[in-house]
């Protein structure tokens, strides 16, 4: 592919990126223990789910439209947001194009930046392969998917990986819920 064709194709992907984004609407979720159960069932405040990578770019957008989407589905009341340790400036051209390819709403326009708040606030943190060095500690649960390969070097893999594991993530929420 000619760099002016990638560079269209860039162009069109952040523009599509923007469209789907703005259109993505915010989900919610299942509590993770017994105490923030109780109290989200008092206060009927969603459950807020992030998910971390490197760049913010690639692996934790592919997670987090996987989980809105099942979420969804399965009814779970969550709060999905995505952010990267070192943000890139756009999402994968790559992923994004992968997302909208298989019916995916794209979760993020730009990467952005993990605030030490965005840990400390989160019910559920799913570092993937982050350096978690600086943060806080999670007040919520914190499970490292470490091994998920990157999605610039086997995207197919990755995606497998991520999906995989988002699924595991979800079936335990609903198990935790007493959903379906």
């Amino acid at each position: 592919m000619s760099a002016q064709n990638r560079s269209r194709l860039s162009v069109v992907a952040r523009a599509v990126i923007v469209c789907l984004a703005s259109a993505a609407a915010s989900l919610t979720a299942a509590p993770i223990n017994d105490q923030r159960e109780a109290n989200r069932a008092v206060t009927g405040k969603p459950q807020t789910i992030l998910f971390m990578c490197p760049h913010g770019a690639a692996k934790s957008v592919l997670a987090s439209a996987y989980f809105q989407r099942l979420a969804k589905e399965r009814g779970l009341n969550v709060r999905v947001t995505s952010a990267g340790t070192q943000p890139d400036g756009q999402v994968a051209p790559a992923v994004a194009a992968h997302l909208i390819t298989n019916g995916y709403a794209v979760p993020v326009v730009t990467p952005r930046q993990v605030t030490p708040d965005d840990v400390a606030t989160a019910d559920v943190v799913i570092s993937i392969g982050c350096d978690l060095k600086g943060l806080p500690a999670p007040r919520g649960a914190l499970i490292r998917w470490d091994d998920v390969p990157s999605p610039s070097e086997n995207l197919a893999s990755a995606d497998e990986a991520i999906r995989k594991r988002v699924i595991e993530l979800i079936e335990e929420l609903v198990r935790k819920q007493g959903k379906r």
